[in-house]
């Protein structure tokens, strides 16, 4: 009897589990802004406690957060605002020195592997033609309608509409002890990564745009909030920042030696931050299997792209934490961080 209820559930789990991820794939519209909103409500609320101990309504308490948020997309827009200027200030001078590098480029290409170009195109016009100004206004409306959702699951989240320690001790966790210490792991878990992950990421776009600015590489601005940006995409924004800023360079730089000590210099860049001072900060407790981490990646950006290559791996912590409190995972947890754990603690 025994037996048959186990394999009943093995292949009610085998059923379940697709379905489950296909939910996750065409509701990527509403689980997408809810957790990104989690984790930035996580990050507030040692605020919201702070201002709670000091007799602060809850209500002012969440306007002063909101007031934060807004303030911090007003810096960003700022700083989007001032790179635009940026570029569009050097946009023809920047054309006319980048035209004849990427044309003898596709000559050098053609000649040595026979790949073909249209050559009755401007190199760059052919990023900028009508037919792409729907996709972009279409990518702007999602992107609003995501934020506006965000926006709305923070509220909820701070107002504790949405409790995640009652949530985990009525669903997964039924002991209110352990739930209650689970999600004190998972908070101050993710709370370090995301203090720690916004710090090296500033870090890192602070000091690619020091290095485009020394060796006078156009737009500083621009590629310092690029590289910010795209370095919470783990592991794949680092390489990403490195090719892209190299590419660019090919253009401006006229000599290669130059071009080599600048690739150097913002590989360097990437490796101090992203490879050294990031995991040091982060603390040994909170390591990720590098399998894990690139599993996870590639799982999360099939389902939700871009954004699933952003929560990737706090998503990640947030399984791992669960994982550990029951004894049947407990051996996935351990995978999943790379410890060595020996059969007795199961």
């Amino acid at each position: 009897m025994l037996k048959e209820r186990r394999t009943t559930n093995i292949l009610l789990l085998i059923i379940a589990v697709p379905v489950v991820f296909y939910l996750l794939k065409i509701l990527s519209f509403i689980f997408i802004p809810l957790i990104f909103s989690m984790f930035i409500a996580l990050l507030f609320l040692p605020l919201m406690r702070w201002l709670g101990r000091r007799k602060i309504p809850k209500f002012v308490s969440i306007i002063i957060v909101l007031f934060l948020f807004v303030a911090g997309l007003k810096i960003g827009v700022e700083l989007v605002q001032l790179s635009s200027r940026e570029i569009l200030a050097n946009n023809t001078q920047f054309l006319d020195k980048a035209e004849p590098k990427i044309s003898s480029l596709k000559a050098y290409l053609s000649d040595s592997f026979g790949f073909e170009f249209e050559s009755y195109m401007n190199v760059f016009s052919q990023f900028f033609q009508k037919e792409n100004i729907g996709s972009t206004i279409s990518f702007l409306r999602k992107f609003l309608t995501t934020l506006l959702m965000t926006a709305f699951f923070v509220v909820l989240w701070l107002a504790e509409s949405i409790n995640v320690q009652t949530m985990l001790n009525n669903t997964i966790l039924k002991q209110k002890y352990t739930s209650v210490k689970a999600f004190i792991k998972i908070e101050k878990d993710l709370i370090k990564f995301i203090k720690v992950k916004v710090l090296v990421s500033a870090l890192t776009g602070i000091f690619t745009g020091l290095m485009c600015l020394f060796f006078d590489v156009s737009f500083p601005i621009f590629w310092g909030l690029f590289a910010f940006v795209i370095n919470f995409v783990q592991m794949v924004g680092s390489f990403a920042s490195v090719i892209l800023l190299s590419i660019f360079a090919f253009v401006e730089l006229d000599t290669s030696n130059t071009l080599l000590f600048f690739m150097l210099s913002i590989t360097l860049v990437q490796v101090v931050f992203g490879a050294v001072l990031e995991p040091i900060f982060m603390g040994k407790s909170f390591s990720i299997n590098i399998i894990a981490v690139l599993v996870m990646l590639m799982f999360w950006g099939f389902l939700w792209g871009i954004p699933g290559l952003i929560m990737a791996i706090p998503i990640t912590v947030f399984i791992k934490i669960i994982m550990e409190q029951f004894s049947g995972t407990k051996m996935i947890a351990s995978l999943l961080s790379g410890k060595q754990t020996s059969l007795d603690d199961y």
